[in-house]
This record gives structure tokens, sequence and C-alpha cells, in this order.
């Protein structure tokens, strides 16, 4: 059974800082990308950043220089590390895997106080 699970979430004050952190398991074929999408309340899921299994990044410019991501796609795991947080960072956070297809985690709550 497919399944990619998040850690990490929680409540911090602006400024603060996070790390979310995914492991995915049950994958019958090699995953090409892993990473992380976000959803606030009222608003659509939207992309945050992506690692691919040639190590290529790529961020939202929302979270450019404030959020780094990690992993190693070969041992399917993925970080995100979010620094200067800011109450607009609140969100659900999903992690992402792509096979031949989207798979997506059950979520993260991540609240940022002011």
């Amino acid at each position: 059974q497919v399944q990619l699970v998040e850690s990490g979430g929680g409540l911090v004050q602006a400024g603060g800082s996070l790390r979310l952190s995914c492991a995915a398991s049950g994958f019958a074929l090699p995953i090409n990308v892993m990473g992380w999408y976000r959803q606030a309340p009222g608003k659509q899921r939207e992309f945050v950043a992506t690692i691919s299994s040639g190590n290529y990044l790529n961020y939202a410019e929302s979270v450019k220089g404030r959020f780094t991501i990690s992993g190693d796609i070969p041992k399917n795991t993925v970080y995100l590390q979010m620094n200067s947080l800011k109450p607009e960072d609140t969100a659900i956070y999903y992690c992402y895997a792509l096979t031949r297809a989207n798979h997506w985690g059950q979520g993260t709550q991540v609240t940022v106080s002011s």
C-alpha cells in the first residue's frame, strides 16, 4: 500500500522555524519527484517546493530564501526546513510524490501566529 507520512507540523510564532519530514513507502515504481504543497483555509492547494531524482530544486517565489527542501529520493524521504515563518504560511502542508501518477500524504498542520 502506497503511503506518504508527514510529520513536524505545529504552532510557531512569526519569525520562527519548523522542519517537516515525509517518508514514502509501498511504491512499486521509482519516485521521480518529491516535494511539498500547501492549502490555506478557503484557498486552493498551491505548490511550495520540489526536489527531483536528479537533485533539481524548485521553489515557489513566496518561500524562496526562507524555505529549504532536501531529501534522498532513492530512500524515499523529503524534508522542508521553514525559517522566518509568516502568518500567511499557515496552511495544511501535503507531501507529494510523482511516479507515473501523483501521490499525496494526509497533510500536517502548520500554524504561524502573529
